[in-house]
């Protein structure tokens, strides 16, 4: 059996993207057959034709399918837009960037997989049967849910890291004007050395003890301030996996529980981790 190298939750969402394909395909060849058996039954009443009749009914009939192919291409078109604006918008909701590879769209060993993939979905041989059955839909992960929550964390975190490297910046810019101010000093006391016996000696001894006690401190607050970054931004990495991984459970939990209602079979009951049970709303 032909495969598309995916996972069996997507490979069921082309299979259904097929399905409806195949549906609209079929709609539309029976619209251009309607199209040829209407002239049949409306023109085709003599036994004989002139050139410029005939010439007449085809560009007719050319109109008729022309429009019908037309309209059926540009459906198409839009479908495919709307199908690709799901998937861009799932995607940003995880700060993701999807790229797409236009080039491949005409490849035809691809596409010849496709049609093996199609052929042995869709033989009536091999094809599976549909049970009709009313989908309860679970409770979306949307604003309430964890992922409406993680989305948040990602922001808070955002917002933090872009604290710290401002603290960051103004402790940097502090240390290299003290640190300005110091070789000053420097080439001052230099300066004064000839004059040992002038009171201003020790004024500008003192100056500058004072000003290098200064520097140290900058320089020890600026260390503890991107090690406290360095283990902030660490931990915050860690929690924001955690979750991840709690999220990915939960709804592995989810797709378990809606494959289960499926079957009209009683789904186990699962807990929610306590990270993310939170933000969940509560059932009545």
């Amino acid at each position: 059996m032909a495969e598309l190298g995916l996972n069996e939750h997507h490979q069921n969402e082309v299979i259904n993207y097929m399905r409806f394909a195949r549906s609209k395909r079929s709609l539309r060849l029976k619209t251009v057959d309607s199209c040829f058996q209407d002239l049949k039954e409306s023109r085709l009443v003599e036994e004989t034709f002139t050139i410029d009749e005939v010439s007449e009914v085809l560009n007719e009939l050319q109109a008729v399918v022309h429009s019908e192919v037309e309209s059926e291409l540009i459906n198409t078109a839009y479908t495919n837009v709307l199908l690709l604006q799901q998937l861009f918008s799932q995607a940003e909701k995880w700060y993701l960037k999807l790229q797409t590879d236009i080039s491949e769209l005409e490849n035809r060993e691809l596409l010849d997989q496709v049609a093996e993939f199609e052929k042995a979905e869709f033989t009536s041989s091999n094809k599976k049967p549909i049970i009709e059955v009313i989908k309860p839909k679970l409770a979306p992960l949307n604003e309430s849910g964890t992922a409406e929550l993680l989305n948040k964390e990602i922001l808070r975190l955002q917002e933090e890291n872009e604290k710290l490297k401002s603290r960051l910046k103004t402790i940097e810019i502090q240390a290299t004007s003290a640190l300005d101010e110091k070789s000053k000093l420097e080439k001052a006391l230099r300066d004064l050395q000839l004059d040992q016996g002038d009171p201003k000696d020790s004024v500008q001894a003192q100056d500058l003890s004072h000003l290098e006690n200064t520097v140290a401190a900058l320089k020890s607050e600026f260390q503890k301030t991107l090690n406290d970054k360095t283990q902030n931004q660490k931990s915050l990495e860690e929690n924001l996996a955690t979750a991840k991984h709690d999220l990915l459970r939960v709804q592995d939990q989810l797709s378990m529980a809606e494959k289960m209602v499926y079957i009209r079979c009683p789904a186990p009951p699962f807990a929610l981790p306590a990270c993310l049970s939170s933000g969940l709303p509560k059932r009545n």
